[in-house]
This record gives structure tokens, sequence and C-alpha cells, in this order.
């Protein structure tokens, strides 16, 4: 398979192929993120979920995909810096607000910024056309952010932190998202780069959340929380793998711009598992958002 991609990289086959991977992206990155948001505490939900994904991807990184190019461990290092950052920030904003306002938030800062990366280190240039399709995207999940922080959100002490914690963690999605793709395009083979990435990125979570949990007065069942880390290492394996190979395939800057109609599903999820309201605004804000990642994507 590898010797595949790396031969529709560029191609017609490729692009068509990164839109799918995109996609299939948002909609497994929306299930990650209710999965570390849902009723367990998010450090625990994360550390049990880097803990599945590590030892998943350990297998395959020592003993099925190619050995790394040596220039490849100071490029790993930076990426498991740049993902822990990210993690603790995204982990924190969690803790300290809703999950239908950081969500939109984390997620409508990081395209943009991904944009400009990409241009900046890939030399992306995106069109007329496209800057108003992420302009739309853009005007529809930050508003989405809005209506939940109006309507739906009842703590309020904590807003304004997690409102900037989420800000945060959308440039460090950004930057894992620039940084990731120049990662993968660096090495001959993109699985070796995915299989490392993914045994490497989740060793320290797993420790923090072990020291949190011994703290708690109150310590949530280990079985649950188990099978939920099962789940998400599996999400994430698909979600975050899905964006780095269209970032290989196809332009890094629409890649991200489309991953980010995972704020459309996440409201799908939130109304339908987490028993939130969707009204008629929502779905207005949800059409924007889906409308801008169609002109994002047609607009080139």
């Amino acid at each position: 398979m590898s010797a595949w991609l790396v031969s529709i990289e560029g191609t017609a086959a490729g692009q068509q192929l990164a839109l799918w991977l995109a996609l299939l992206a948002a909609l497994l990155h929306a299930i990650f993120g209710a999965l570390q948001k849902g009723r367990h505490d998010p450090w625990m939900s994360r550390g049990a979920i880097d803990a599945s994904y590590c030892l998943m991807a350990a297998p395959f990184a020592l003993f099925v995909v190619p050995w790394p190019e040596p220039h490849m461990w100071l490029i790993f290092f930076g990426a498991f810096v740049i993902h822990l950052l990210y993690k603790l920030l995204q982990a924190q904003a969690y803790t300290k607000g809703a999950y239908t306002v950081v969500y939109p938030v984390v997620r409508g800062t990081g395209p943009l910024f991904a944009v400009i990366g990409a241009y900046l280190i890939f030399g992306e240039v995106f069109s007329p056309t496209q800057w108003l399709g992420l302009a739309v995207l853009l005007s529809g999940i930050f508003g989405l952010a809005v209506y939940n922080l109006i309507y739906l959100v009842p703590e309020r002490d904590t807003l304004a932190v997690a409102l900037m914690l989420a800000i945060a963690t959308g440039l460090f999605v950004a930057l894992y998202t620039t940084y990731d793709a120049y990662g993968i395009r660096a090495t001959a083979d993109p699985f070796t780069f995915l299989a490392w990435f993914f045994m490497i990125d989740g060793f320290v979570m797993p420790v923090i959340a072990a020291r949190r949990y011994r703290n708690m007065a109150l310590r949530p069942a280990l079985g649950p929380l188990a099978v939920r880390g099962v789940i998400g290492g599996l999400v994430a394996f698909f979600s975050f793998g899905s964006i780095m190979v269209a970032t290989r395939l196809d332009n890094v800057g629409e890649a991200a711009v489309l991953r980010e109609t995972s704020t459309v599903f996440a409201a799908i999820i939130g109304w339908v598992f987490l028993k939130e309201t969707v009204g008629p605004r929502r779905i207005a804000l949800m059409a924007l958002i889906a409308l801008g990642a169609v002109i994002v994507e047609f607009g080139d």
C-alpha cells in the first residue's frame, strides 16, 4: 500500500483520496473529541486513549514498517513536543469549559493558521474563492461557538479561561497539522511515520493520568475507562492517520479546512448522544460550515 500511496501523490486520484480521507478524519475527530470529553475526566480519558494507541502501534513500528531514516529522529522529537503541548492545552480547556463551546473555537482557530503555515512552509496559495470559502466556514464555526455560549452553557465562572485555552489549542492544531505534513513527507514510507508517531506520542499522557488517578477522591472504574481508551485509540489511528496521509497526497491547507467540518459532526454527536438541543439556528450555522468546505474544495 505504501508504494501505491506514493505513486498517486500529486495526481487526480491522490486529490480525490485526500478529499475522502479529510472528511473521514473530520467525522472521526468529532467522535474522538466526544470520547475525551464524555463522562470521564478528560485527563483520564486521554491517558487511556494514548496508552491504547501506543501499545497498538508498537508492534507495527518495531517489526512491520521500515526503520526510520536517521534524520527522522529529530522530526519525531519535534512532533512529540508539539502534540504533548497540544494535548495538555486541550485537556485543560475541556476541564474549564463546555465541549460545545471549546470544540468549535479550537477547530475554528486551527484551519486559519494552518492555511498560513502551509503557505509559509510548503508555498501553497489559496485562491480568492478559497479564501471566501474559508471565511464562510469560519463564520459558521465561530457562530456555532457563540450560539452554544449564549444558549447552552450553564457554567460561566471559568469561561474566559476556557476560551483562551481553546484559542491556544487551535494554534497548536495548526502547528501540528503543518509539522506532521512535513514529517510524513520527509520519510520514504508514510506508514513508518504513522507507526512511530503513534508509539512515541503515547508515552506521557498515561503517566499523567495514572498520577491523577492516585490523587482522586472518587476513582472511576478502570474497566469502562479501558474500553473507552481502546475505542479512542482505534479512532485516533484512523482519524489522525487519515489526515496525515491526506496532507501527503494533496495540499495541506485544503485538508486542514475540510477536516474542520468535524464541527458539524460534533454538533450532531452532541445532539444525539449528549442530549443537546439542535434548532434551526444551529442547523443554519452547520450548513455554513459545510458550504465553506465545499467552496474551498472546488474554488481553486
